[in-house]
């Protein structure tokens, strides 16, 4: 008697975790969120392409939105993601994929949130910094990105999380900076 997949006691390795794709990112709309809409499908470095987007979304949304509304936006983009993190690290199989950039935008229009109004320069220097503490990770980032690792709204939230240290390391030395 052979042993069908129900009987046998070996359980099947999981399935490889998938690389998003234009059709992965377009068969769900937590794929197109999750993705930053596009910008997380950048061969190179698509977390600063994912807070690239972020940055010029921020810009045109602000010619429309005023402030208590983009800080209604941020709430909103926040929890909305939260749940597209969730499913597309999921349909993915993986933990934290590099191609999710929505935690980078939403962190970084928080960033934008408050230390606006600012020029360009202002604003660029949110961005290094912003990308400095994401990409490095130094202390506290380190520890929000390994404390909540998972899949599931546990993984989701882990997702999110270590980017909003980064945005607030981010707002300290921008704060330090204007107090000195």
């Amino acid at each position: 008697m052979t042993d069908t997949p129900s009987q046998s006691s070996t359980a099947a390795p999981p399935p490889a975790p998938q690389r998003p794709s234009a059709r992965f990112m377009r068969s769900h709309p937590a794929h197109a969120i999750a993705l930053g809409f596009g910008s997380g499908l950048s061969p190179v470095a698509p977390g600063t392409a994912g807070t690239l987007w972020a940055w010029l979304a921020w810009l045109v949304l602000g010619l429309w939105l005023t402030p208590v509304q983009l800080g209604l936006l941020i709430a909103a983009a926040t929890l909305v993601g939260w749940w597209a993190c969730t499913v597309t690290a999921d349909h993915l199989r993986t933990l934290d994929p590099g191609n999710i950039v929505w935690d980078e935008v939403v962190a970084f229009w928080l960033v934008l949130w408050l230390v606006m109004p600012t020029g360009f320069w202002g604003q660029l220097v949110a961005f290094a910094l912003f990308r400095f503490f994401d990409a490095v990770k130094p202390g506290p980032v380190r520890w929000a990105d390994n404390a909540f690792h998972g899949f599931g709204w546990r993984g989701g939230f882990g997702i999110l999380l270590d980017d909003f240290v980064a945005a607030f390391c981010t707002l300290l030395v921008i704060a330090m900076w204007r107090a000195w």
